[in-house]
């Protein structure tokens, strides 16, 4: 493991963590062990415990502070126990706690309401479930329904939840199981520029890239498609994402062929991209479904898909229920996310401050060779690591040490793409010019001590 030093202090917080009393580090190491599926894994070599928040930083059990720039893997939008959004929660849990969408409820119908105000016209219906996953799930069930076709197009690369379904459309081979749902499933292209197998222009291999979504419904489907699946910015991936014009050419290819088009924004939505609301907005499309999970209840269970009414009467072939889906507790932090990023000015800052960071990194990369590419937009970002800029060869090793390193100078970061060699960089939405600072200088420490072991 490499050894650093910090250099630059941590920007002060107005906050002291309470006096952790509970198990002990090795405890809870021992009891996972034990207890808990060993497939559940953790990111560093010598496990890190967090048993505090608190809005940009997160503390271990010895009350050692961290900017937190993963955000949980974008879950957390607004910061760790923001004040407001505990206060809401907090009211709801101590007033009711559960009740389904049979009773009528306040929360179910004003958060619907208030996501069709956040969306393009004619997106104004909203079914509420878990996560992620079962919001794409639901997505693909509605798409078949509507169109008649049972054929989904997704993008290499991607990651769209775990269920067999779900890992069906992902053809990141990390995270697929060889018993996944792959059933009447095809794989586009992905029109990343840094790695594709086309070359020319940004915009000729995304026109390529999508060129070959009508052959994939040509020779594979034939010719009938429900759907296509895609991330505007890849998550998992590593922030990878093609020129503007790929997905406007690839929904017309789907849309030609009968097909609907879902945008995928479990991490791409709620503002995280700066300059737009959904990251779909960025490229100039509409898709007819949108999915959303994660940074929707800032912690909480929550998943939605949103699409048109005459998609959505698809559903009442049958009987279809959530049992947990709308529940007042996640409805409640789901309202308390939309309304907090509007008073806090989050997109705003993800626009500004993701920009001093993306800036910053791209600086970095002029004086350290390992950095191969530095992509995304707002505050999703990514940082692709090579061995050799001519060769592209993934830096895998390296990018460990990297997470190990900015650990260790007080920075939590994820890692990401096919052969996890991309940094993925996601914070918490809230945070200053002076985090990213820091940031910046932790990440120069890294680089420089892992390139001269």
């Amino acid at each position: 493991m490499t050894t650093v030093a910090p250099r630059l202090e941590m920007p002060p917080v107005n906050h002291t963590p309470r006096p952790y009393t509970g198990p002990s580090r090795e405890a809870v190491l021992e009891m996972r062990r034990q207890y808990t599926n060993p497939t559940i894994f953790t990111i560093y070599h010598d496990p890190l415990m967090i048993v505090e928040g608190y809005m940009q930083y997160l503390y271990d059990e010895t009350g050692r502070r961290y900017l937190d720039m993963f955000a949980g893997i974008v879950t957390v939008a607004l910061g760790h126990s923001h004040p407001e959004y505990v206060r809401r929660v907090q009211e709801q849990v101590g007033t009711l706690q559960h009740a389904t969408t049979m009773y009528l409820h306040p929360n179910f119908a004003l958060l619907a309401k208030k996501l069709a105000s956040k969306m393009p016209d004619g997106l104004d219906v909203t079914y509420f479930v878990n996560d992620g996953t079962e919001a794409n799930e639901l997505a693909i069930t509605m798409a078949r329904l509507f169109t008649g076709n049972t054929d989904i197009i997704a993008v290499r690369n991607g990651y769209h939840g775990g269920s067999p379904t779900a890992q069906g459309l992902t053809s990141h081979s990390t995270w697929k199981f060889p018993v996944a749902g792959e059933g009447h499933v095809h794989h586009a292209i992905n029109p990343d520029p840094f790695r594709n197998p086309f070359t020319g222009t940004p915009e000729e291999i995304a026109t390529l890239s999508a060129r070959d979504i009508r052959d994939l419904i040509r020779y594979s489907t034939p010719g009938k498609v429900a759907a296509f699946l895609a991330e505007p910015i890849q998550g998992v991936g590593g922030a990878t994402h093609g020129a503007p014009n790929y997905l406007k050419e690839a929904y017309a290819i789907v849309r030609e062929a009968g097909g609907l088009c879902i945008a995928d924004e479990v991490q791409t939505g709620f503002g995280r991209t700066g300059d737009h609301y959904w990251g779909f907005e960025n490229f100039g499309v509409v898709p007819d479904f949108v999915t959303m999970a994660k940074a929707l209840g800032n912690g909480a269970p929550i998943g939605a898909v949103t699409t048109r009414m005459d998609i959505a009467q698809t559903l009442k072939q049958r009987v279809h229920f959530n049992t947990f889906g709308g529940n007042p507790v996640s409805m409640a932090a789901g309202l308390a996310v939309l309304d907090i990023i509007d008073e806090d000015g989050l997109q705003e800052n993800c626009r500004v401050v993701g920009a001093r960071l993306k800036n910053g990194l791209k600086r970095l990369q002029k004086s350290h060779d390992m950095i191969g590419d530095v992509r995304g937009m707002g505050l999703m970002l990514g940082v692709e690591l090579v061995r050799d800029r001519a060769t592209k060869e993934p830096a895998k090793a390296e990018t460990l040490e990297i997470l190990e390193a900015t650990r260790e100078l007080g920075m939590l970061i994820g890692k990401g793409g096919l052969d996890g060699n991309t940094l993925r960089i996601k914070p918490p939405m809230c945070i200053t010019a002076h985090d990213v600072d820091f940031a910046l200088d932790v990440f120069d420490q890294a680089f420089t001590a892992v390139a001269s072991k």
